[in-house]
């Protein structure tokens, strides 16, 4: 069996992992880059495998950086089915087409661009309508139902606890009569938050493809993430100004309104007016108000009794049309608007950013990740002046985050579920995460569980034998070495010569290293 890692190595998005078996090929999560211009150019390239080939595709959740080339996927051949829970075929149903949208939108805005210099114009990757195709292939499956897909795969979906549908895949491959268990954590939740239960403990694994976003981090709130949430909204009420929320639309937007009801239940939420300024967050609360299945014991038991959403407010206001966004930004103070993308990439929350950054009276709140590389993760770190829309925009407002409303489990609460394994994982492989969480995260989980944890580059690919065959590597020859030292210098110089991307540089050298290892 051959494990090959073709995305979220070294980087938080663009998860995708191929499995292949002597009679199946499958991928895990096919999932969109975001983030700096050289990982989005990953998206616009041909699959460094054939798409016809793939037999299955696993999705363990709906964000766009798992699911989000789907589409692409199948517009390049893929015909297999895409199996994933019954609630992220639900969210699959909006997100991705919402994600064919923003695709057309920011290809023509550029090919204006493009059309007035004269130069070639740009396709999306897919539109609306791919993504709605895509829909046909989507198979929904109940959490621990045991499903053999062939003669060598068999899976088991388990609950993630990280948003409404995330699963965690347990996938026994059966070859030459040896069996060998794999488990890919996708994104783990973070523990007690609202509506969703918390992640599922797995028993057993030879091999564990984990996650690692918060792998450097603890979520230290300093306070009840409401508490803090009200005093934030106090502060800029006072101020005279707006609170705007970039939100995921699945998920943080739903927990943001759980917070925000529980608030106005106790009678100690300001006279406001409260914006969800994101079609998708509209449709997904819709989702998320059927979906009593999923929620956890208190949430559920909450909603028997009261026979209420936990996510429906006196005050709350839905704005579906561009019109009615627009009219937000006429609104001087005094309003919460919660728009998406949750990383301020793309969507309505890059307007009202410009209509309200440059004003101190006003507040902007982060409530989830903000990968390396992203307008949030610029203006988290403290960037005086951000470009928005061609234009340079001074950042005044008061910024704000609150760790706690994160849906990714932190570095301790990664390290005990690992611990919880009865039968702990032969290899550790950590994805999904910035250098520096991976390695902190290695680190701490070889010094405090005794277990060893690799870190995959890019389309590097592994052998992974059965349990009872002895675990080795692959080294490399004198001459080898010598050979991969002489091909960089040579590339180095050329890239000095004639000023080549550093893309194209890191496309070589992973080229260069993707040397199968046996584990």
């Amino acid at each position: 069996m051959k494990l090959t890692f073709y995305g979220a190595c070294k980087t938080v998005t663009g998860s995708c992992f191929l499995i292949e078996t002597k009679d199946t090929n499958l991928l895990v999560d096919c999932g969109l880059y975001q983030g700096p211009k050289s990982l989005k150019e990953r998206n616009y390239v041909d699959f460094p495998f054939e798409p016809s080939k793939i037999d299955f595709v696993i999705l363990t959740h709906a964000h766009i950086d798992h699911s989000g080339l789907i589409p692409k996927l199948i517009k390049k051949g893929f015909r297999g089915d895409i199996i994933t829970t019954k609630a992220t075929v639900d969210l699959c149903s909006i997100m991705l087409p919402d994600s064919g949208y923003i695709q057309e939108l920011e290809v023509e805005r550029k090919n204006r661009k493009l059309a007035r210099a004269g130069q070639p114009l740009l396709e999306p990757i897919y539109d609306h309508i791919d993504a709605n195709k895509s829909m046909l292939l989507f198979k929904g499956l109940d959490y621990g139902l045991k499903v053999s897909l062939s003669p060598t795969i068999t899976i088991m979906l388990n609950d993630a606890g990280h948003i409404l549908g995330s699963a965690i895949v347990e996938m026994w491959v059966n070859e030459d009569g040896e069996e060998t268990k794999l488990v890919f954590s996708g994104d783990l939740g973070n523990h007690s938050q609202p509506i969703i239960k918390d992640p599922t403990i797995i028993d057993e694994a030879d091999y564990l493809i984990m996650e690692s976003t918060y792998g450097n981090r603890l979520h230290n709130d300093e306070g009840d993430k409401k508490e803090l949430l009200l005093q934030i909204i106090n502060e800029t009420f006072e101020r005279g100004g707006n609170l705007i929320i970039p939100a995921f639309a699945v998920e943080r937007t739903q927990d943001l309104l759980y917070y925000l009801g529980l608030l106005e239940q106790e009678g100690r939420l300001p006279d406001c007016d409260i914006f969800v300024d994101s079609p998708l967050a509209i449709s997904a609360s819709e989702i998320f108000r059927v979906s009593v299945q999923y929620y956890d014991d208190i949430t559920r038991k909450a909603f028997l009794k009261s026979g209420k959403s936990p996510i429906v407010l006196k005050n709350l206001k839905m704005t579906r049309t561009a019109d009615e966004s627009r009219k937000l930004n006429e609104i001087k103070g005094g309003a919460i608007i919660i728009s998406a993308s949750g990383m301020c990439e793309a969507g309505r929350i890059k307007h009202h950013l410009k209509h309200n950054l440059w004003r101190p009276e006003s507040s902007v709140l982060f409530v989830g990740f903000q990968a390396y590389g992203t307008l949030g993760r610029q203006i988290l770190d403290g960037q005086k002046v951000v470009r928005i829309h061609g234009e340079d925009i001074a950042v005044k407002a008061k910024i704000y985050n609150i760790d706690g409303f994160s849906a990714h489990a932190d570095k301790d609460a990664l390290i005990n579920w690992v611990k919880s394994f009865k039968k702990p994982p032969r290899k550790i492989l950590l994805v999904h995460g910035e250098l520096d969480a991976m390695f902190e995260l290695q680190k701490a989980i070889e010094s405090k569980l005794s277990l060893n944890v690799i870190i995959p580059e890019y389309r590097q690919s592994f052998i992974l034998k059965p349990k009872d065959i002895e675990s080795r590597e692959i080294s490399l020859t004198q001459k080898e070495v010598d050979f991969l030292f002489n091909a960089i210098k040579n590339k180095l110089d050329s890239m000095y010569e004639s000023d080549v991307s550093r893309n194209n540089f890191d496309e070589l050298y992973n080229k260069l290293k993707n040397i199968e290892e046996v584990i």
